[in-house]
């Protein structure tokens, strides 16, 4: 028997279970060992029956005074009643569907069983505990001790898990430790098989913690060594170095309508340095909603037209992406500039300083990128696709990068119509999602970091309130007052149709009923992410005019869409949002001077629901919110991280163990320092080289 023998091996229990494991992707015994648990109950003490109390996971030892199959009259399922009792008292014991215990368990017999206690209808009782016999001269498997519990699949026991790992365990001693001994040392980590053993077994809390630690170290170890890695083998690609365009650039801050905030030009700095390098710029920038990340872009776009190469900005929207390039037109007008717009459906160009653009067919518009007849070319993921070269590209700026996954630099290869060319573009991505700390250095760690971490001058806190249900039409009214100062408000569900299942308001049904019942006298518009791409350009080029006055929406106007005349947010069902994306939803208002309001309307009235809203109305700053959403609901949902592969690799780590990965960075980029290729140590080598296959990034 060795690590790679398959599970068939392990006897009758193996090769019965051996295609119930497969489900979890797990063949060998290898696999099975790294099957880390969810979950550990301490079962180390047998509490006496008498001792027993609800709402607590106990183990107890006694013997069966009777047991019985039934069936329960109400629901047609089987039952099997039992009576087991100690020198303290008896309690009855309940399972579910399991009539084959009968057959197992028989009056007279020794056992323990563990399990959640209840009150039922004749006192305390134990339902559907796990048990195990009571053997002759041999320590339980299953209890009287610090019992693991493991992600399973369906007609696969914690118990036949439990008794296959015991069987497994001794294989352990004959995994290779990949950690150098001195990164071992320097941490005070267990060794490998150790950790192992101990993770499945653990013979007290504190061993069971130094197995985690070492195991979560492993995890974390390797992201940080292939970011680290990423970021060394860039350093030794070559980029177009942009000159610092410093009289162009004093010129265009000065025709700015507004002064640059100290973190605006300390972000725009650091990237306006990095386009000077012949290294090139892989560089995040990030910042709250509001925080005016699209001028410190602009500032890097013009840098690289100035130098006569051409920018790429990708933006995830067709709503966005017009809005980028609308905005882009208007603050580098004074500048003789090529813009152009390549989105699925719009292709245009502007010619600077003309005040409108021109409509192209796709073909003349991939002709002129393609000759470097276009300076900035802003669009959808319609840049991306393989019809798409551009003459010199020398810059490619990624908006809400975490909404494309964050593997981009795939398409920046190519950009370049010169297929011989070994320069690749400059990478400046930006998210106004703001990253906790922890993901910024494992996502995100092969990137630099810029942050504008305040927003400009005049934006006032967005005043947020719960609203409750009998306070509804004290909201109306305040939109009714906000719509006669000649503002706007959005209402936004989280549904585009009615369902009856969820019982949530839905986009269609309220644009009706606002429309008919509450404000007959008002503009009202609808947009969701299901209509025809010229009617939702039509009705949000109507809020922009202020054709609208209330725009019923869905998510869809999350990210990017900025009407600075609107000032009041209604978000219906706010309790099926996360943290972030209320708050990116709140961003949509007090884009301007004027005093703005989000009100939340919550379906549920749970205690739970209740304090995450109110922690969501009492806070403004988006960092705390997202570390507070991750914790919540994991970095997957708010980032899209599955799509880096990194997640589906983390068996035991979470990306909440920030002094894990912070341990773990450091150790990364020492252990680089002293050997930037790994020779030194092969079994390194070769592990990294071996989960760099399995995330599919070689």
């Amino acid at each position: 028997m060795n690590c790679s023998s398959p599970l068939t091996a392990f006897g009758i229990v193996g090769r019965r279970c051996a295609p119930l494991f497969k489900k979890l992707g797990i063949a060998t015994a290898c696999d099975l060992l790294y099957h880390f648990p969810y979950r550990w109950d301490d079962l180390r003490t047998i509490t006496p029956i008498a001792d027993l109390g609800p709402d607590r996971i106990r183990a107890v030892k006694g013997t069966v005074q009777f047991i019985e199959n039934k069936r329960s009259k109400w629901k047609r399922m089987a039952l099997t009643h039992a009576v087991v009792s100690d020198e303290s008292g008896s309690i009855s014991v309940l399972w579910f569907n399991q009539p084959f215990l009968t057959k197992n368990l028989k009056q007279g017999d020794n056992v323990y069983l563990w399990g959640k206690i209840e009150y039922g209808d004749t006192g305390f009782q134990m339902t559907n505990p796990e048990y195990e016999k009571v053997m002759p001269n041999r320590a339980p498997t299953h209890v009287q001790r610090i019992v693991p519990r493991y992600p399973s699949t369906a007609k696969l026991s914690q118990k036949q898990i439990r008794f296959l790992m015991a069987k497994a365990l001794p294989l352990a001693s004959q995994i290779k430790d990949f950690l150098p001994a001195p990164t071992i040392r320097a941490h005070n980590l267990l060794p490998l098989p150790a950790a192992i053993r101990t993770i499945h077994f653990p013979p007290s809390p504190e061993k069971l913690a130094r197995a985690q630690e070492r195991l979560k170290f492993d995890e974390l170890f390797l992201i940080q060594l292939h970011a680290l890695r990423m970021k060394q083998a860039l350093a030794h690609s070559r980029a177009i170095p942009l000159p610092f365009p410093k009289r162009e650039m004093q010129a265009f801050v000065k025709s700015l309508p507004f002064s640059l905030t100290p973190a605006q030009k300390k972000a725009a700095w650091e990237i306006l340095k990095d386009l000077q390098k012949q290294t090139p710029m892989n560089r995040l920038l990030e910042g709250d909603v509001g925080s005016g990340k699209t001028v410190v872009a602009a500032m890097a776009l013009l840098q690289t037209a100035l130098s006569k190469k051409q920018a790429a900005y990708l933006a995830p929207t067709e709503i966005l992406a017009r809005q980028i390039f609308t905005t882009l037109c208007a603050l580098l007008s004074s500048f003789p500039l090529r813009i152009a717009l390549l989105t699925r459906t719009e292709n245009a160009l502007q010619e600077l300083p003309s005040k409108s653009p021109c409509s192209l067919s796709k073909r003349s518009l991939l002709s002129r990128i393609r000759n470097g007849d276009a300076d900035i070319v802003v669009g959808t993921h319609a840049i991306i696709q393989k019809s798409v070269r551009f003459s010199a590209p020398a810059l490619a700026v990624v908006d809400e990068q975490h909404r494309f996954g964050v593997r981009q630099r795939s398409f920046l290869a190519r950009l370049s119509a010169a297929s011989e060319s070994e320069q690749i573009p400059h990478f400046l991505s930006m998210s106004a999602t703001p990253i906790p700390r922890s993901l910024a250095l494992t996502v995100y760690g092969d990137l630099d970091l810029s942050v504008i971490g305040t927003l400009p001058p005049g934006r006032k806190p967005v005043h947020t309130k719960i609203i409750p249900p009998d306070k509804r039409h004290e909201a109306y009214q305040r939109i009714l007052k906000e719509i006669s100062k000649g503002r706007q408000a959005y209402v936004i569900c989280p549904l585009i149709d009615p369902s009856d299942r969820l019982g949530v308001k839905s986009a269609t049904e309220e644009y009706r009923r606002l429309q008919k019942d509450i404000f007959p006298t008002c503009s009202i518009g609808l947009l969701h992410g299901r209509m025809a791409h010229a009617k939702k350009e039509e009705v949000m080029q109507a809020f922009l005019d202020n054709k609208i006055n209330i725009l019923v929406s869905t998510t869809v106007v999350e990210v990017g869409v900025d009407v600075p005349n609107a000032t009041l947010m209604l978000i219906e069902g706010a309790e099926r949002f996360g943290l972030a994306q209320l708050h990116q939803l709140r961003g949509r208002v007090g884009r301007s001077s004027h005093q703005s309001y989000c009100f939340l309307f919550s379906e549920t009235s749970g205690k739970e629901t209740l304090a995450r809203l109110s922690a969501f109305a009492k806070t403004q700053n988006g960092f705390e919110l997202a570390e507070k959403d991750m914790e919540i609901r994991g970095p997957g949902d708010i980032y899209g991280v599955k799509q880096s592969g990194y997640i589906d690799r983390l068996r035991i780590a979470k990306l909440t163990d920030y002094p894990v990965i912070q341990k773990a960075r450091n150790a990364a980029h020492t252990l680089l320092k002293d050997d930037p290729t790994l020779k030194k140590h092969p079994l390194l080598q070769e592990k990294i080289k071996q989960w760099e296959q399995e995330i599919h990034l070689e």
